[in-house]
């Protein structure tokens, strides 16, 4: 008995145990389904769906006429969900065949059959994101969103649309360092895309995204969005006519003197504005593109384009007069242990200072600066400090390289040498644009003007953000001073050394330069030069500075004037022919001119008619017909009727009359027509009169 009561108890245990058991089970999946529920399934969606990113339309880069330079085109890719939830087996049966054409026709890759084929197979192995294309056009797109099955939009026909924005530059190359690039790749954006590009960039929307099998995700609908906001325009400064104009010369330039690389910058003179700034440097395979901005990121000593700097210290300190002359000792001069020569052998010993600046006397322009300020050439030194010649201008474009002007107390300043070097440009390093303002303010009666290249921001096509004009030299020297410095540089192209680039339809000032170029381990390299030239036209009332500066020519030809000056010719030229607003007025016009009546073609009646009694023009038509010729042009035209008319199976008389009224003529009695000339009809193969032979060709000769 102890023994059956014992197992008795356990059972008994053991039953409370599992009924205890149970109840716990119980109320977790209680616990679960209806306390924490809400919890978990949060959890569950998380792991399944999430939000992804949406690109904002990135905003568009505008020329100064409002030419598109950079853009962002939609690219779709369309992806099909073979299990739609409301895409009917009995409906994808019969109509699979119509959207399988029609795919076949919109993109012509495959056949309808290969499309039947793979939208069938993608149905049967339920696949839910199954990719159909990528990179199709809008276009293509609305003509896909109205194809059979495809119609009734995700859910009933399993059409899934993404988006993606690729950017495209309409110009391609024209300006590309400088309005610059953005990659998918990750690399870092650069010109005004990079420093714009918070604004350009916009804000992005928000897309809520399923995870399926596979780990695939695909977007939940269209409706679980927030959309984005599209990014701002950018309104540049530059011209894309000019800007053509400047790339095309240069490269001209960089070919003739297989050169390894160069840049153009064109100025507006009263705003400062950027109007073209071009860079082509060759590569690897010897084709020049655009590599670098070489305009502003390449600092070089510039060479006798700098002496404009030194006159100025000079006449502002008062120290010289145009007329005074110096000895330029033929060329030659030994400062220290260094002898420094003039470029091109002139000739000449003493010179007046207008032509010693002309004919660009190393020299004698050493020699001056030199002397006025050996004791003290802090003095000199400050002058170009205050033109801020020592600082870059700030450009919006990133990568402006920072100039460099030696100090006297610099470690490598030589008492002896550094003084006569820097004024005629060299132990020193500028930009191009940096120079360009020196010249711009000459040009602009001593006003220097910061040069920018983006005049505007817009929003949705209207002005969010304005960039003004800003001054950055009130005044970079006296008026005296200012007139000596436009003398001088009127006298380089009247009789110095850029003479080729006189012409008697425009004025042009400006100064050329001829530079060796140093080695990455200092010294010179022989034969390798730098060509420059800087200047502005019409040199009586300027409109547009340029800077042209050509590195290492290796055909042999070196010099500014021969190098850089035909690009700013070239440019110059360009601008004048096409810019009504540069050419001089015509004050009185002498000329008499004596009113006469037209010459007319023969032609329609009723042309005729109504051309002279809309340009009021006074007529005599006494006779009528269907068609007239004019007789006289006295003091009235005076039309008859002529005899032009068609008579069956016989050629027409179609002399004198236009090429329109003669083809109709000719085509109305049966005959083909070939046209040589321009102008009124002199001639007919075909005798008026003759008899015609079916299909029979006639040639008409016009003339002018």
């Amino acid at each position: 008995m102890g023994i059956k009561r014992d197992i008795y108890w356990r059972i008994a245990i053991a039953f409370i145990a599992m009924v205890v058991f149970a109840v716990a089970i119980l109320w977790k999946i209680f616990q679960i389904q209806n306390v924490e529920g809400n919890y978990w399934r949060a959890m569950a969606d998380s792991l399944t769906t999430r939000y992804v990113a949406i690109d904002a339309d990135r905003g568009n880069i505008y020329s100064s006429d409002n030419r598109l330079l950079a853009t962002s085109l939609p690219r779709f890719e369309i992806r099909f969900d073979a299990k739609a939830e409301g895409l009917e087996n009995s409906y994808f049966n019969s109509t699979i065949g119509k959207l399988a054409d029609s795919l076949a026709w919109l993109f012509n890759d495959k056949s309808s059959n290969d499309y039947r084929f793979e939208l069938t197979n993608a149905r049967k192995n339920n696949e839910r994101y199954h990719l159909l294309k990528r990179e199709i056009s809008y276009t293509q797109l609305q003509a896909i969103k109205n194809f059979p099955i495809f119609r009734d939009g995700q859910y009933k026909g399993g059409l899934i649309v993404t988006q993606k924005n690729k950017r495209s530059y309409p110009f391609r190359v024209l300006a590309n360092r400088t309005i610059g690039y953005v990659r998918d790749n990750g690399t870092k954006p650069v010109g005004l895309e990079a420093k714009f590009n918070n604004d350009l960039i916009g804000t992005q929307g928000k897309r809520l995204m399923q995870k399926i099998s596979g780990g695939i995700w695909m977007p939940v609908n269209d409706d679980n969005e927030l959309a984005p906001k599209n990014g701002k325009d950018i309104i540049t400064t530059i011209d894309v006519s000019i800007q053509d104009i400047a790339e095309n010369a240069l490269l001209k330039t960089l070919l003739k003197n297989n050169a390894d690389h160069g840049c153009v910058i064109v100025m507006d003179v009263k705003t400062g504005a950027i109007k073209a700034i071009a860079n082509l440097g060759r590569d690897k395979d010897s084709v020049y593109k655009e590599l670098y901005n070489y305009a502003i990121g390449e600092a070089h000593e510039p060479g006798s384009t700098f002496k404009l700097a030194s006159m100025l210290s000079l006449l502002e300190d008062g120290y010289i007069k145009l007329t005074d002359t110096i000895d330029t000792e033929h060329g030659h001069k030994i400062y220290g242990k260094q002898n420094m020569k003039d470029a091109e052998d002139h000739g000449e010993s003493r010179v007046t200072i207008k032509k010693c600046f002309a004919i660009s006397s190393n020299v004698g322009v050493s020699k001056l600066v030199n002397q006025n300020y050996y004791k003290n050439p802090d003095k000199f030194l400050k002058h170009l400090r205050d033109l801020k010649l020592d600082q870059p201008v700030g450009i919006e474009i990133p990568g402006e390289r920072k100039p460099y002007i030696k100090n006297d107390s610099d470690k490598l300043w030589s008492a002896s040498v550094s003084l006569p070097w820097m004024s005629v440009g060299y132990e020193l390093n500028i930009t191009p644009l940096r120079l360009l303002t020196l010249y711009n303010a000459v040009a602009n009666n001593g006003v220097m003007m910061k040069p920018y290249i983006v005049q505007a921001i817009q929003e949705y096509g209207q002005t969010s953000q304005e960039f003004a004009p800003v001054i950055s030299i009130s005044k970079i020297c006296t008026d005296a001073t200012l007139i000596s410095l436009k003398e001088l540089l009127n006298e380089v192209v009247i009789s110095g050394t850029a003479h080729n680039l006189f012409n008697p339809y425009y004025s042009v000032a400006g100064k050329t330069g001829t530079a060796q170029i140093t080695n990455i381990g200092g010294g010179y390299v022989k034969h390798i030069y730098q060509s420059s030239f800087y200047g502005y036209f019409p040199a009586d009332v300027p409109q547009y500075s340029i800077a042209v500066v050509i590195n290492a020519p290796s055909n042999g030809v070196y010099y500014g004037s021969a190098v850089a000056g035909p690009v700013f010719k070239e440019i110059a030229d360009n601008i004048f022919s096409t810019n009504l607003n540069i050419h001089p007025s015509i004050e009185n016009d002498t000329v008499t001119y004596k009113a006469t009546m037209p010459i007319v073609k023969t032609g329609s009646s009723s042309d005729l008619k109504y051309l002279f009694n809309n340009l009021k023009i006074p007529f005599i038509n006494n006779e009528e017909g269907t068609w007239l010729q004019q007789v006289s042009s006295e003091k009235v035209v005076e039309l008859i009727s002529s005899n032009k008319s068609v008579v069956a199976g016989v050629v027409p008389d179609v002399k004198g009359m236009g090429l329109r009224d003669a083809i109709y003529l000719l085509e109305s009695s049966g005959l083909q027509v070939r046209v040589d000339g321009i102008g009124v009809v002199k001639n007919q193969s075909l005798p008026a009169g003759t008899k015609i032979l079916k299909g029979q060709l006639i040639t008409i000769t016009l003339n002018t």
